[in-house]
């Protein structure tokens, strides 16, 4: 689920216009957005006619409010996500798709097995690209205040498309968030970064697989991907390892981490000269992994620390890793409990974002912080014991 950094692409409007950015009338929204739409040089004919369909989803913004899915702690959504099926179906495409796969290789040095992981978890290989109508859904996110700069550049973008013939407001589906297509991307990503992967002259991300596939690898390009670098790599840590040092705002370089004892659980260590971060998605007594460079990228696709680390160990299993070693994790705290140390957490002034019982990068930071202050294993690993502490 691709979430790009659109705040950073703000639209310069009139005094009308951006009175309606977000919220009231939906009608007098919709009123706006033409408006805006006529001053970037669309035609009152063309907009009128992309806007004639459009309607608010209010299933679109249930589902924008009830993420649970994040909520699982990372070995129970990787058992869930990473299927026997999907590991056959990657392999199967890698071969149906051998000639795309190269040409990606080629092209922006990255591995198929990433693009794979990301093409299985978003749609099933295809299969399943999602059936809300996505200019209902882009609408009814940009008039809701939540997000309104990610959403609204998607709404003008989407007309462009529409004017080149791959997009009709009508008909066009995908996701409840507004991506469309294999490997689930938003309107402007596709403008800006579609790669016509097959030769049709067409950029199709819905019916295309090598579309889709060479369009997610320029995106991960765009992003910063270190040509033919790895991501991620299963380790073991010493029990004795200073746990302050764990977690991805400390790097150190790979010769470092192994002169501290971390070791890999198959297979070489990466290059040593490559900065590396020990991420343990639950704590100490949970698996290990030494996350690179390339790791950092995936958060530029997906904000969710879950689906992130999930997305990067299902690609070390395409690529040949065997299954992680789950170990004996503390057991994670309730969705109350999380609640609960949130709202501890901010009182003592952290930033941990809003409080929604999500384990997510911010928190585990305000967590670790306060385990080195209560002198606990500092592994950002909450649990019962801090909570009670705090």
């Amino acid at each position: 689920m691709r979430f790009p950094l659109a705040a950073a692409i703000l639209i310069l409007a009139t005094p009308t216009v951006a009175a309606a950015s977000c919220g009231g009338s939906f009608p007098a929204f919709i009123d706006g957005l033409k408006a805006e739409a006529m001053t970037k040089g669309h035609s009152r004919q063309t907009v009128n006619a992309f806007f004639k369909t459009a309607r608010q989803d209010p299933q679109v913004l249930r589902m924008d409010r009830s993420q649970g899915v994040f909520k699982m702690e990372f070995t129970d959504f990787a058992r869930r996500v990473i299927s026997e099926n999907r590991m056959v179906n990657g392999k199967r495409n890698l071969a149906k798709y051998a000639g795309t796969f190269d040409n990606i290789r080629r092209s922006y040095g990255v591995d198929p097995a990433v693009i794979l992981a990301f093409w299985a978890l978003e749609t099933d290989f295809g299969a399943v690209q999602g059936d809300f109508n996505t200019l209902n859904a882009l609408v009814t996110l940009a008039h809701d205040c939540r997000r309104p700069d990610l959403f609204r550049p998607q709404i003008f973008a989407a007309i462009d498309l529409a004017e080149h013939g791959n997009f009709d407001p009508a008909s066009t589906t995908g996701a409840w968030a507004g991506e469309i297509g294999m490997v689930q991307m938003l309107p402007e990503d596709i403008l800006k970064l579609g790669v016509d992967g097959d030769g049709d002259g067409k950029v199709l991300l819905k019916t295309s697989a090598p579309d889709a596939i060479t369009t997610g690898a320029h995106l991960l390009s765009t992003l910063g991907w270190r040509p033919n670098q790895p991501w991620l790599v299963e380790v073991s840590v010493p029990n004795n390892l200073d746990w302050t040092k764990t977690g991805l705002d400390t790097e150190l370089s790979v010769s470092d981490w192994a002169r501290l004892g971390v070791k890999p659980t198959s297979g070489a260590m990466p290059n040593g000269n490559l900065s590396a971060s020990i991420l343990l998605p639950q704590g100490r007594k949970g698996p290990a992994f030494l996350a690179l460079p390339n790791f950092r990228v995936y958060f530029e696709w997906n904000q969710s620390f879950v689906y992130v680390t999930t997305a990067a160990y299902f690609a070390t299993r395409l690529a040949g890793a065997p299954v992680f070693d789950p170990g004996n994790p503390d057991p994670a705290l309730s969705d109350s409990q999380m609640k609960a140390l949130q709202t501890k957490l901010i009182k003592r002034g952290h930033d941990v974002g809003k409080i929604d019982g999500i384990l997510g990068k911010l928190t585990r930071a305000a967590v670790q912080k306060e385990q080195i202050r209560l002198g606990l294993p500092a592994d950002a690993w909450p649990t019962t014991e801090l909570l009670s502490k705090l």
